[in-house]
């Protein structure tokens, strides 16, 4: 939490959105009919930044953590038969279970582990230079996709931290100190049965510490979590028996949940999350949810192809570009962008850069417009290679979290790059070229009337071509774009 404090003291509007997620849980618990449905798959990335071959640790210790977040998170843990007879009516399987991305944000095959030296020797702090490669860590893979999980050495005695949602996507996800990682040697005891991961997830999915970070007066926001005073420090072995009972609570008061995975007791005597923290975390995934993106992803999925209807790999477009495609077909000149605003237009902006990296076109922030407001930017360009970028200052995109935001870049016909969903900053190459079209009506414009200019009968708007006549005026046997203009011999064949 010392984290997140130090997030919202830096960056106010931090706190306020976490403020919006909290309402949006309250909203969810409380209508039970609105329940996502189904268990959640989240696809994981563990980044491995070392600086000696301890800290480098395994791709088997890496599986035993994926192995214990799955266990712990689906109740399918074997001390789940430690849980006190207290708290089995609220123990709850959560539904949510996590798999080693296989596929990359480029659509390449992975096995979902990403290894950096780095000359950094002293320990990380959660200063978060671990998350930046610039700053010798390793960059987040897109937060609306993947869990990203950083292991590193840590100081300060601190096991792991996480960042609560609705923080800045370049930092989105949870850190870990290497020796706390998976189940077993060479995981250091007390902490060496992957609970660390298991809190710090729960921390990431909006869970507070169970006695709220506070005393008896603070909650944890969890209805079926009893009330503590402090954390508690159990050790192993885990005694139970009713008598730690820091809050009096009245009617119905239990004991210290002791038990529970955002206690602070050693991994030995942790083992359930309770039905009220599922309701909360699963809220993240309703629809507007913060992590709604991760039910979409392909984290997990197979690798993209050249023929798959979507731009992904290395392609630089639908199909189209790259090492294994043919190369994109380029577009008209006259260009539409229409953006619809999230919640926080002032952080909304784009820019078109040419092949020199120029900046030729640009528009935002748009602070001035309300919220939800949809915004159309014509935007005309000479015959060459660009680059669109569309940017949040936030850094998370402008749909799912905090409004319904979208974005589409046209020619009229084709659609360049559209989306919502993309973090800090999403950037789409393209080409013009007014010669594939010409404009031979002189309207500005590159249509489907350049084929056939004088032609009262000519379509509006369309793509190159005349698109399709009433009657087979020509005789062919065809009613195609020649019936439009029979006699001209520069007709276009066929339409």
């Amino acid at each position: 939490m010392d984290y997140l404090e130090q997030q919202i003291r830096e960056n106010p509007e931090r706190g306020l959105r976490l403020q919006a997620i909290n309402r949006q849980a309250a909203r969810f618990a409380q209508q039970p009919q609105r329940a996502v449905n189904g268990v959640i798959t989240i696809p994981v990335v563990f980044h491995i930044v070392y600086d000696n071959a301890s800290e480098n640790i395994t791709d088997a210790q890496v599986l035993s953590q994926i192995t214990v977040l799955n266990e712990d998170f689906r109740r399918n843990n074997a001390d789940a038969a430690n849980t006190p007879s207290d708290f089995l009516s609220v123990a709850a399987d959560v539904e949510i279970e996590f798999c080693l991305a296989t596929v990359d944000p480029n659509g390449i095959a992975t096995n979902g582990i990403t290894r950096t030296a780095t000359a950094t020797a002293t320990p990380y702090a959660t200063r978060d230079d671990v998350k930046f490669t610039s700053l010798g860590g390793k960059d987040a893979w897109p937060t609306g996709d993947y869990l990203n999980i950083w292991v590193c050495e840590l100081g300060g005695g601190t096991l792991g931290y996480a960042q609560f949602p609705g923080g800045p996507a370049a930092t989105d996800g949870v850190v870990i100190d290497y020796r706390y990682v998976g189940s077993g040697p060479p995981a250091t005891p007390p902490y060496n049965l992957g609970r660390t991961a298991t809190h710090e997830v729960g921390h990431w999915l909006n869970m507070i510490h169970i006695w709220g970070d506070g005393d008896c007066s603070v909650d944890d926001l969890v209805s079926d979590t009893p009330l503590a005073a402090a954390p508690n420090y159990n050790g192993s072995p885990c005694t139970y028996d009713g008598a730690l009972n820091s809050c009096d609570e009245g009617a119905g008061d239990l004991p210290d949940m002791f038990q529970n995975y955002m206690d602070y007791s050693d991994d030995a005597c942790m083992n359930l999350f309770t039905q009220g923290q599922t309701t909360r975390m699963r809220a993240l995934f309703d629809v507007g949810g913060f992590r709604e993106s991760l039910l979409s992803s392909n984290g997990c999925g197979q690798p993209a192809t050249c023929d798959d209807g979507v731009q992904n790999g290395d392609e630089t477009g639908v199909d189209c570009g790259g090492s294994a495609c043919d190369p994109c077909p380029c577009y008209a000149n006259a260009l539409t962008l229409t953006i619809t605003l999230d919640n926080f237009p002032v952080e909304t902006s784009w820019e078109v850069r040419d092949a020199s990296n120029n900046v030729v076109a640009s528009g935002g922030p748009y602070g001035s417009q309300p919220i939800g407001a949809t915004v159309v930017e014509n935007i005309n360009l000479a015959d060459g290679d660009y680059t669109f970028t569309i940017s949040d200052s936030f850094g998370d995109g402008i749909c799912c979290a905090n409004g319904s935001g979208s974005y589409t870049l046209s020619d009229g016909t084709n659609t360049i790059a559209s989306g919502g969903a993309f973090g800090s900053s999403e950037s789409t190459p393209f080409c013009t070229d007014s010669g594939a079209c010409p404009d031979a009506d002189s309207d500005g414009i590159c249509d489907n009337d350049d084929n056939c200019p004088n032609d009262p009968n000519k379509a509006e708007p369309g793509d190159c071509g005349c698109g399709l006549a009433d009657t087979d005026t020509d005789n062919d046997g065809t009613a195609d774009c020649n019936d439009n203009c029979p006699n001209d011999p520069n007709k276009v064949e066929p339409g």
